[in-house]
């Protein structure tokens, strides 16, 4: 079983590219909740450690001034650690890394500890590659309640805690407040307000329209929200059907999109560079309401000149978003374990540690001592936005955890585009959808 796994690691390595540049792993390199570019050249060579210490290799994808903070992180859990050096190498976007590790793995190079996007994770698990981190967290005296329970959602598989959260973000309702309260509008919390709401903001100009209501970013992972937000799923519970279709939720949801779509009330924007240009919308006042990563909370809070505020994804019959982002992983082929689960406990523990990554970056706190920390309760008092987020987290829901997730999204990204932009039939669109979608699941049996 564990080669036929490693095959299929490695059989999803070119698939893997066609989904570069998708939000749904939100903002590795930025925050407009794109990821990087795929490529299967071979990692560049890291510094090496200063001799006499134990080498951690440890992989990322955060660049820019993720990736400054990122380098900094390492500094403070280098310079606190004499007997370790941990070299951190950025190795591109998601995407790109999840490549770089296949290919790792099955030449026997992999990283000690390496950041893995959460859809990822599974993949890896079944491969059985990465290490159960279980002993560790009992040596270490943590048990899975130290963690915020809205993000461990990808973290165990085949009853084995193979991940931990670090960059961590949701989906979140972004509001031009300003612009609501000259209309006397309120902040929508459900679907039918949201219709209202963004309805009553367009204001046309002749053929064309001088402003819209909202703006959602080419990505399925809003669609996954409002496919959870109507008591639904993605996959079914035994991983064979297209659950949200045979419910009808698939119609509901791409009827709901497309009705705003028709009244001017909601600008999709194209698939390439689908976030910045949503970004740009909200910031120049063009819509009043932004689909987007809790990751771009610190962008837009610098950007705009409105009073500008978060608010929950509204619900159609229950609140949900999906999480995204990234967990971080141990590989079982690392041959300096201790070390390494030293640095995954530092920084899980050390307010030095993923804590100030946190505050500096703007992802989500993902244990209950940094939610309770004085420093994450005064950046919520100053930062109310940020709060809403993590408040967010209690309605948070995973819901494509399959082997054949990544062929599958492929194809679902496609159904997207052939609704939203070329005005297709739903119904249509979603039977050769489903008819694909569930070949591929059995071909994963």
């Amino acid at each position: 079983m564990k080669n036929k796994n490693m095959t299929m690691l490695m059989a999803s390595t070119m698939l893997i590219g066609a989904l570069a540049g998708c939000s749904s792993a939100p903002a590795a390199t930025g925050t407009t909740g794109t990821t990087g570019t795929t490529g299967t050249t071979p990692a560049p060579a890291a510094t090496p450690a200063k001799a006499g210490k134990t080498t951690i290799q440890y992989w990322h994808s955060m660049g820019g001034a993720n990736g400054e903070f990122t380098d900094a992180m390492i500094k403070r859990f280098n310079a606190s650690h004499p007997n370790i050096e941990v070299v951190g190498t950025f190795q591109g976007g998601y995407d790109e890394v999840v490549t770089k590790l296949q290919q790792a793995a099955a030449a026997g190079s992999a990283p000690d500890v390496t950041m893995l996007e959460r859809s990822f994770v599974q993949l890896f698990a079944d491969a059985d590659v990465l290490e159960d981190l279980t002993p560790y967290l009992k040596k270490s005296n943590l048990s899975m309640d130290y963690f915020v329970a809205g993000l461990m959602g990808h973290s165990t598989f085949n009853k084995k805690l193979v991940t931990l959260p670090l960059n961590r973000s949701t989906p979140i309702m972004h509001v031009n407040k300003t612009m609501l309260d000259e209309m006397g509008l309120k902040i929508p919390t459900t679907w039918e307000e949201l219709k209202t709401v963004t309805n009553a903001l367009v204001i046309k100009d002749g053929s064309g329209y001088k402003r819209q209501g909202i703006t959602i970013p080419f990505d399925d992972w809003y669609l996954q929200g409002m496919i959870t937000q109507s008591k639904s799923r993605f996959f079914s519970e035994d991983g064979t059907k297209m659950e949200f279709i045979d419910a009808g939720v698939g119609n509901k949801v791409f009827s709901y999109l497309k009705d705003l779509q028709k009244t001017g009330a909601l600008f999709y924007p194209p698939t390439q560079d689908s976030g910045n240009i949503a970004n740009q919308m909200f910031t120049e006042g063009k819509v009043g309401i932004l689909y987007q990563s809790t990751g771009s909370i610190g962008g837009l809070q610098k950007n705009v000149k409105f009073d500008y505020q978060t608010a929950f994804l509204p619900k159609n019959e229950v609140f949900a978003t999906p999480t995204g982002g990234a967990n971080v992983a141990m590989f079982a082929s690392s041959k300096n374990k201790d070390a390494a689960w030293e640095f995954l406990n530092w920084l899980m523990t050390d307010p030095q540690g993923g804590q100030q990554f946190v505050i500096d970056t703007g992802y989500l706190p993902f244990t209950k001592n940094m939610v309770e920390s004085k420093e994450i309760k005064e950046l919520f008092a100053k930062e109310p936005n940020r709060k809403v987020a993590y408040d967010q987290l209690q309605y948070g829901i995973d819901t494509n955890k399959h082997l054949a997730w990544t062929p599958i999204i492929q194809e679902f990204r496609s159904t997207m585009e052939a609704i939203m932009y070329d005005n297709k039939d739903i119904n249509t669109t979603l039977a050769t959808f489903k008819t694909a979608a569930e070949k591929l699941l059995k071909s994963t049996k």
